[in-house]
């Protein structure tokens, strides 16, 4: 919709397709046509329709999760039609601006929205946007230009954005993740590598196993000079570059200077801690004070979605981690939180290596409820390495009205919500699982 409106204020004829016909698309439908730009619902974008235009069609813009290789718009590069992702039309219009672009497996939510506080917290306008949820195009529509374009990136997002290249470039972790996208690891790392490789500034997480073999090899698209953090002190760095961040005697700081105690970050977990070392890290090399660091980190709330604290109810803190999509991010999930713990998971199955998580889950959940389309498979999965205490409750009404039995019962301090799965087979995405899962907490009387 945002890139849409920017087309229409750029002078271009615009036309919206989509191939659904929900109650929210029609009603979209309806908020664009009163702004005379027409949509068409239950589209089917295919290689015949892109002919049927080609004479009228000189311009196709991409939304995020539509695959970059769906047959129509394959179809469309071939006739020589310009076909872009909306991050990609929202750089043409601010690639003026000094840009931060967040990518990796996880933690980049939580990475930009913290960069992003820093740099409000020191005067600068820095709206955080792409992948978090407000759309690139959206920042380009405002009259206002951006001191600092901060801009977390997902796999898709870079995928149809080719030309981005930011000030600093930021790599958070490496895992398999949408692999029935990208098909192979290979292509899902040579997409985030694209960003980097463009990036005149790099910080990468030397915590990361994937990413530090890289570094040690000096692979692309590390470069010389890159800046390095890490949780556990100077020894560890990759690299010991002036302008690396780690952690030593509570400390966060750089080979000549202390920044802030890491007393002063109010969110648990390790990878927070490396998420903090990212922020800061790209907080100097943007000339940002310590003072404006500090405050921005003793302040942070923390991020919807992702460990978010909702409320204590008869002593149980109920949790949401829906933006845990998977198996990764749900293994940090539960290895954040107090144990044992009743967990909420399911989903939209995705591919990958669950055994860290199974691992978490015989050692720290009490009992583990499923919800969604993956719950008979993830039942199966625990069957299989000895672990019986689970449920398949399918809806999250009913994960809801049993984990608060269940907690009681097994006087667990925590109920978690972090799902290692996409969303899709019962919601439009994570943020709706979290909302409805933050409204049910709420109501429990």
């Amino acid at each position: 919709m945002a890139a849409a409106r920017l087309l229409k204020r750029d002078g271009w004829h615009v036309t919206v397709s989509d191939s659904g016909l929900s109650d929210s698309l029609r009603q979209q439908q309806q908020q664009l046509a009163a702004e005379k730009i027409p949509v068409n619902l239950k589209e089917t974008f295919d290689p015949h329709r892109v002919e049927q235009l080609q004479a009228s069609l000189q311009r196709l813009v991409v939304s995020p999760g539509v695959p970059w290789d769906l047959p129509g718009l394959v179809r469309a590069r071939e006739l020589g039609i310009e076909t872009i992702g909306e991050t990609e039309l929202a750089w043409q219009h601010l690639k003026e601006c000094r840009w931060v672009g967040i990518t990796g497996t996880n933690g980049k939510t939580t990475t930009t929205a913290l960069i992003a506080a820093i740099f409000q917290a020191a005067g600068l306008y820095a709206p955080a946007f792409g992948n978090i949820g407000y759309a690139a195009c959206d920042v380009a529509l405002d009259a206002k230009k951006p001191d600092w374009a901060i801009a977390e990136l997902s796999s898709y997002q870079i995928e149809s954005s080719p030309s981005i290249a930011p000030r600093i470039g930021v790599w958070t972790t490496f895992t398999p993740d949408h692999l029935s996208r990208h098909k192979t690891l290979e292509r899902y790392c040579a997409i985030k590598s694209h960003l980097l490789h463009q990036s005149h500034h790099q910080v990468f997480n030397g915590d990361d196993p994937y990413l530090r073999n890289l570094g040690k090899q000096q692979c692309p698209p590390v470069r010389d000079g890159a800046c390095w953090t890490s949780t556990n002190g100077k020894a560890t760095l990759v690299s010991s570059a002036p302008q690396s961040v780690y952690i030593e005697d509570a400390w966060v700081r750089t080979p000549t200077e202390l920044i802030l105690p890491v007393s002063l970050l109010r969110m648990p977990g390790a990878h927070n801690r490396q998420n903090l070392l990212m922020a800061v890290a790209v907080a100097k090399l943007a000339g940002i004070e310590k003072s404006a660091i500090a405050h921005a980190i003793a302040t942070f709330p923390g991020v919807p979605h992702r460990l978010e604290y909702i409320r204590t109810w008869q002593g149980i803190d109920f949790i949401n981690d829906s933006k845990a999509t998977n198996y990764d991010a749900a293994e940090v999930g539960l290895s954040a939180v107090k144990h044992p713990t009743i967990l909420i998971a399911g989903g939209e199955a995705k591919q990958g290596d669950d055994a860290a998580w199974i691992a978490a889950i015989q050692t720290k959940a009490a009992v583990v409820l499923l919800i969604g389309n993956a719950a008979p498979t993830f039942a199966q999965r625990l069957q299989q390495v000895g672990y019986t205490n689970f449920e398949i409750v399918e809806t999250m009404e009913r994960a809801m009205t049993r984990s608060a039995e269940l907690a009681k019962q097994y006087q667990t301090p925590v109920v978690l919500l972090s799902p290692a799965c996409a969303s899709f087979d019962q919601y439009q995405n994570f943020e709706q699982r979290g909302d409805h899962f933050r409204e049910l907490c709420q109501a429990l009387q």
